[in-house]
């Protein structure tokens, strides 16, 4: 016996009677195999499902992912989420910046505070110790403006939502039970009335005894063989309309005996059944609704993630902001420009910067930028009277580059920028790092590394 009639089978021993009301196991059993009706959704509420499910699925991926993105290490992610549970406080905890800075103060230390290598081990660890703190606090703004609102929609609002899904799930059920016992009731209706009274039916020369009639009006128990035997010596085959009925309201004969009295039963069965599909349908629709107005909710969620996500994003900016201004502050402390060791010798990276967003407002724009040092702040002070037309490009080092983003020049010895134009670059002896001499035309002058993309 295959699955499929297996469960048929059992659905038909647990749903005997069209008065004996059907699982809700059998009647999922049933559609899922493709045995059974079932009352469809219309296309705008599948599709607020449909989005329903996406968001869930992807808030769960964001969630986990920015998890590691802030803690990399998983046992101290499952630590955390321990203490969360239980609600307790999170203990503080060094991050790998501070760590890396203790370590190389107390190497310092060991080593000779006062040697070179002990000065720089000093000079290194204050700046890993401060983006270590700043590191902290962009792990500390995540967490409340992005991990914290994720959160909250998955273990309050989302399940709240599926609360009331399994309900329009069980109501649905209900409803397809409903039809399906309406629909056996009028089959069943339409066949008796069809069949002729048991009266027109049965052969001239036999006529039942008192005692018969009396055992065919008890619709509890029908005569048995043994007594219609002894009713009739002469001997009658067994008749074949008496047949087992499952309950009072199934026709006990299958073909050569239908009751008047059936006929009323069945009448009776069509109204109950009718009555208990108008009470269910109306339960389902109540549900449906409420359901409905819990999906249409997601936009409103994803307002909120919207609004989160900027958030992040702006402690994320702030973070490399400030990482970028103590790495700045580090190398101007340690003097360790190659262009100053080895003159020709470009300073900078060779891989172009993310542009700023053309959509952000001027101030994002200019917070997400590299921001180059000032003449002023950063150059040394012979520099600062540097005389541009006697400047002249070295016989070789000069290098072609390509502007990232439009620089406005702070003053005569600077050279103004305008993005994806090509000029030329190259550096003098003793200039700061993060400055370079650009040409363009007959133009000249000081440019920022951190505009430039080097071309090989």
């Amino acid at each position: 016996m295959g699955r499929s009639s297996s469960f048929s089978v059992c659905g038909q021993l647990l749903c005997r009677g069209a008065t004996m009301p059907c699982p809700r196991t059998y009647w999922f059993t049933e559609e899922k195999f493709g045995q059974a009706e079932r009352t469809e959704l219309d296309a705008h509420f599948e599709n607020l499902l449909a989005r329903a499910d996406s968001t869930k699925n992807w808030t769960e991926k964001i969630l986990r992912q920015t998890e590691v993105l802030l803690q990399p290490n998983p046992s101290a992610r499952v630590e955390e989420f321990l203490y969360e549970k239980l609600d307790r406080k999170v203990p503080s905890r060094v991050t790998n910046g501070e760590l890396l800075a203790q370590y190389m103060a107390e190497a310092a230390s060991e080593l000779g505070p006062a040697t070179p290598y002990g000065k720089t081990l000093t000079k290194v660890a204050e700046a890993e110790k401060r983006l270590g703190a700043a590191e902290r606090d962009f792990i500390h703004a995540a967490s409340i403006n992005f991990l914290t609102p994720l959160r909250n929609f998955l273990e309050g609002d989302w399940k709240t939502i599926s609360k009331e899904r399994r309900l329009l799930q069980n109501r649905r059920l209900d409803l397809d039970a409903c039809k399906a016992r309406l629909k056996k009731a009028k089959a069943a209706e339409a066949k008796a009335t069809t069949v002729p009274d048991f009266q027109e039916t049965r052969p001239r020369n036999y006529i039942l005894s008192a005692s018969a009639s009396a055992t065919l009006d008890d619709t509890s128990c029908p005569p048995s063989w043994a007594e219609w035997k002894e009713e009739y010596p002469g001997g009658w085959r067994p008749p074949c309309f008496f047949l087992l009925p499952l309950n009072p309201s199934v026709t006990r004969a299958r073909g050569c005996l239908s009751l008047p009295k059936d006929r009323k039963l069945w009448n009776d069965e069509v109204d109950k059944a009718e009555q208990e599909l108008r009470v269910a349908q109306t339960e389902f629709d109540r549900q449906a609704e409420v359901t409905r107005l819990l999906l249409e909710g997601i936009s409103s969620t994803h307002v909120n993630h919207l609004r989160c996500l900027h958030e992040f994003v702006e402690a994320q900016t702030t973070y490399y902001a400030q990482c970028y201004r103590h790495m700045l502050d580090l190398q101007r402390q340690l003097g360790s420009s190659q262009g100053a060791i080895f003159p020709g010798t470009f300073v900078g990276t060779t891989e172009p910067a993310s542009p700023p967003l053309s959509s952000t407002s001027p101030a994002t724009a200019a917070a997400t930028m590299p921001v180059g040092p000032s003449a002023s702040g950063l150059a040394p002070p012979g520099e600062a009277a540097l005389r541009l037309e006697e400047v002249t490009p070295p016989a070789s080092g000069t290098r072609k580059a390509r502007v990232l983003y439009d620089y406005e020049a702070a003053d005569s010895s600077e050279l103004a920028l305008l993005a994806d134009e090509l000029i030329t670059v190259y550096s003098l002896p003793g200039m700061d790092p993060d400055w370079l001499i650009g040409e363009r035309g007959n133009k000249k002058g000081k440019v920022p590394v951190t505009y430039l993309e080097l071309l090989s």
